[in-house]
């Protein structure tokens, strides 16, 4: 599954990770308690080699999904874990305090952090009973969490379970307090992920929009001086028409409100820019080609992508939610970047 699993997933996602024998399977028994689900009944691909488990069955509230165990001779983990992780909202690690050869998953840890799709996670540690010792047992944990910890970059909630006995298991009620206490976080990542995806949908109505604007924005930026003025009002005139469609009142409270999440670090930046492409243009010879082609490219990702965060900004503001000012710019920066080369391909062949 590509990237977008993630966000049209509805269900908080458990994803159970660690090596075979770990106790993943068990682990879900007892959660759910489903005495059939260490014999895989109730679960169905998720990619060739991982599954996915609703529960309830009938109407699901709460999805697992269980990855084939690492380190298991002839399995690449590459695509499950790719997989699974834009699905997920939330990561069960599982290892065994009798195995400190954990290598693999410590590896898959780390790929894991890096994509930063998932916040919270919880480390099982199980197999207890099999160091009798208490205090080797309690070395060996040590040394396990100490690997897993480094790997995240920062401590973990951690338990303690024995899964001999999945419908009783030693450490239930401790890691079932801790769920409860990461669930309601869980849950909000799974409804971000609903209106990710509902606002996505709405904005394919308007592309079509945006790209006229912006190849309007870039006609006119080809003129020197010109620019300065045309290109501020037609972005001014997608962000009233934008306004109308997502039925939102566009005044002059709300257009402060706009800029202000944008930041000011973009409104200097993106005036300077402004100037200094209509200088360029005034070059001879090469102000009126290779600069009026740049100005023009840059107007038309520019206008785009100001549209494209204007759109999830409306959205939001529809349903009465917020965004932050990071999440606008990084979405302003991957609108712009996606588009420029495109914009660059247009404008040229004009």
């Amino acid at each position: 599954m590509n990237s977008e699993s993630r966000i049209n997933n509805p269900l908080p996602t458990l994803w159970l990770l660690g090596k075979t024998g770990a106790g993943k399977s068990s682990l879900i028994r007892f959660l759910t308690g489903n005495p059939a689900v260490a014999l895989g009944a109730g679960f169905r691909p998720c990619t060739q080699t991982a599954d996915a488990f609703d529960f309830p069955s009938d109407a699901a509230l709460l999805r697992f999904l269980d990855t084939r165990g690492l380190g298991e001779s002839s399995y690449d983990p590459t695509e499950d874990i790719h997989a699974c992780m834009s699905q997920s909202h939330a990561l069960l690690v599982c290892m065994r305090v009798d195995d400190p050869e954990q290598s693999d998953l410590v590896k898959a840890l780390k790929i894991i952090k890096k994509s930063n799709y998932i916040k919270s996670i919880i480390l099982i540690h199980t197999a207890t009973s099999q160091i009798a010792d208490q205090r080797e047992r309690q070395a060996a944990q040590a040394f396990n969490q100490q690997q897993a910890e480094k790997a995240w970059g920062e401590s973990l909630p951690t338990v303690a379970m024995e899964l001999a006995d999945p419908y009783n298991p030693t450490g239930g009620e401790a890691l079932l307090h801790c769920l409860l206490e990461h669930l309601p976080e869980i849950a909000r990542c799974s409804q971000r992920a609903r209106l990710v995806a509902a606002e996505q949908q709405a904005f394919k109505q308007h592309k079509q929009k945006l790209r006229h604007y912006a190849s309007a924005a870039a006609a006119t930026d080809t003129l020197p001086i010109v620019g300065l003025v045309s290109v501020p009002a037609l972005q001014a005139a997608l962000l009233r028409s934008l306004a109308k469609k997502y039925a939102i009142d566009w005044d002059r409270r709300a257009i402060s409100s706009f800029i202000a999440t944008l930041g000011t670090g973009f409104g200097i930046q993106y005036a300077s820019h402004l100037g200094l492409r209509q200088l360029v243009k005034l070059i001879p010879v090469y102000g009126q080609t290779v600069g009026s082609l740049g100005a023009a490219a840059v107007s038309f990702a520019t206008t785009y992508a100001i549209g494209r965060i204007a759109c999830k900004y409306l959205y939001y503001q529809s349903q009465g939610e917020s965004l932050s000012e990071t999440e606008i710019q990084q979405l302003y920066r991957q609108a712009f970047e996606s588009i420029r080369e495109v914009a660059g391909r247009e404008t040229s062949t004009k």
